[in-house]
């Protein structure tokens, strides 16, 4: 492995990845008899709602079980809407399997249905599907259009505007394509809000070592939980237009709003209401997934992503290169045809199907007012609460005895502090420094897409924690 890419000796590992491993360490010696303060880690960093406690959507899986085993079609407990569409769906697969091979895309009706939900979404502005391009989940999506886009070196190295916070898979992402990450800085003081001073600020900045082409968004954020307004939102465009940016709109959360009054507003949505001007020429693709959201179909694998105002020869080569990627599976895709056409009302499982939704995005909104109950009684945190996503990001002022003590161990004081947390209450976080934030600032980020039992006693033992920490270091 001497002649190995470059480019992927220069990934470093995650901050995140030592304290994971020593997190299944511990629950090695809790299994061997080994004598902690607690029973049991809690593992609450990932945004996969399924292991948090989540339990998936019954349509969801009923389909999918008469999908992969056509014979429950002949049981009279199965419901008449989840056989007609597991029928339909199987008639859109080759050979009528799950098990035989989709169009490199996506299968043509699961693209025709994304379609369909995009321009309901989006008040009626069309969507083409040639346009869609279905894929292994939204990270593979991102990936691939930024694998389309990124080339050169020095000062012709293809520079990518990225928010911080960020998550961590797509700043690695980039470095194993050859980009340039151009970092720009999201307002903490403000709800996380993103300015388009700081975007300029950061454009000017890179443009003596790259070439800034992409701007990247994630609407709702990941780790913020911010959700950009639409004035927000027009003010990025007008900026991208202006500075002939490709737009990268991440939003894999927007199912997922949570606050009173809030609401999700589309990039492309946006985009075409502005007019013919930006409507026209502002190229733009949005991502979405079958992960994040209401479903948290973590492990399907199947997102999409939408292409918008790429001229007609670049889409044609587009199209050539996705053929050489692997085919999305099956699976996946059924998930994403429910996820885009769900139970309406009539249905024989819109009932059922409406109470587990209503009941997971109640249970984010008891999240959001334990952690916020928790860091009001709590000195030394605060917490710029979001309005939609599966992520509490809380700021803790650490004290200056804590920051020295870091220094002499050599790590990151956020890190100091998750990994002590770790080790005496049991409960795994994710580190600040894992998606970026600004000098001087400590964070960590708690998954609120988990249940509220289970959250109760996270905020427990981090009380718990906090206290004695600040205690010890004051």
């Amino acid at each position: 492995m001497s002649k190995i890419n470059p480019r992927v000796r220069m990934i470093q590992n995650s901050v995140q990845a030592n304290l994971l491993q020593r997190c299944n360490h511990i629950r090695e010696e809790l299994q061997q008899g080994v004598k902690k303060p607690y029973k049991e880690v809690i593992d609450i960093c990932w945004g996969d709602a399924h292991s948090g406690g989540t339990k998936p959507l019954t349509f969801v899986r009923q389909v999918i079980a008469v999908c992969i085993y056509p014979e429950l079609l002949q049981e009279t407990t199965i419901a008449p809407d989840v056989k007609e569409r597991a029928r339909r769906l199987l008639r859109e697969c080759p050979g009528g399997s799950v098990g035989s091979y989709a169009a490199a895309k996506g299968i043509p009706f699961v693209q025709d249905g994304v379609c369909e939900f995009i321009s309901k979404r989006d008040g009626g502005v069309p969507s083409y599907p040639e346009d869609i391009f279905i894929c292994s989940g939204s990270q593979n999506a991102l990936m691939f259009v930024l694998k389309l886009l990124v080339h050169g070196k020095g000062l012709a190295q293809t520079g990518v505007l990225t928010p911080i916070p960020c998550y961590p898979t797509f700043v690695m992402g980039l470095t194993e394509l050859g980009a340039a990450m151009v970092p720009y800085y999201l307002c903490e003081d403000d709800g996380w809000c993103l300015h388009v001073e700081e975007l300029r600020r950061a454009l000017a900045t890179s443009r003596s070592h790259c070439n800034p082409r992409i701007l990247y968004v994630i609407n709702p954020g990941n780790p913020t939980g911010h959700v950009q307004s639409r004035e927000s939102i027009e003010e990025v465009i007008r900026f991208a237009a202006e500075e002939e940016l490709f737009i990268f709109a991440d939003e894999v959360y927007q199912d997922m709003m949570y606050a009173e009054g809030s609401q999700f507003v589309s990039y492309k949505k946006v985009l075409f209401e502005m007019g013919p001007q930006y409507s026209n020429t502002v190229e733009l693709a949005s991502f979405h997934s079958v992960s994040k959201g209401i479903m948290g179909e973590c492990g399907l694998r199947c997102g999409y992503v939408e292409l918008v105002n790429l001229d007609p020869s670049v889409k044609q080569s587009v199209t050539s290169a996705f053929n050489t990627e692997r085919n999305t599976a099956v699976i996946g895709q059924i998930a994403l045809n429910i996820m885009v056409d769900p139970p309406k009302p009539g249905d024989p499982s819109y009932p059922t199907f409406s109470q587990e939704v209503k009941s997971i995005r109640d249970n984010l909104v008891h999240n959001v007012r334990q952690v916020q109950e928790t860091v009001e009684a709590l000195p030394g945190t605060s917490f710029q609460a979001g309005s939609g996503g599966i992520y509490a990001y809380l700021r803790l002022d650490l004290p200056q005895k804590a920051l020295l003590q870091a220094k002499e161990e050599g790590t990151d004081p956020d890190l100091m502090y998750c990994s002590r947390l770790l080790e005496e209450e049991g409960v795994c976080l994710v580190v600040g420094k894992e998606h970026g934030q600004q000098e001087g600032t400590y964070h960590i980020r708690i998954c609120i897409g988990t249940t509220s039992t289970r959250l109760k006693e996270v905020l427990r033992r981090l009380k718990s924690f906090h206290l004695r920490f600040l205690n010890e270091f004051s």
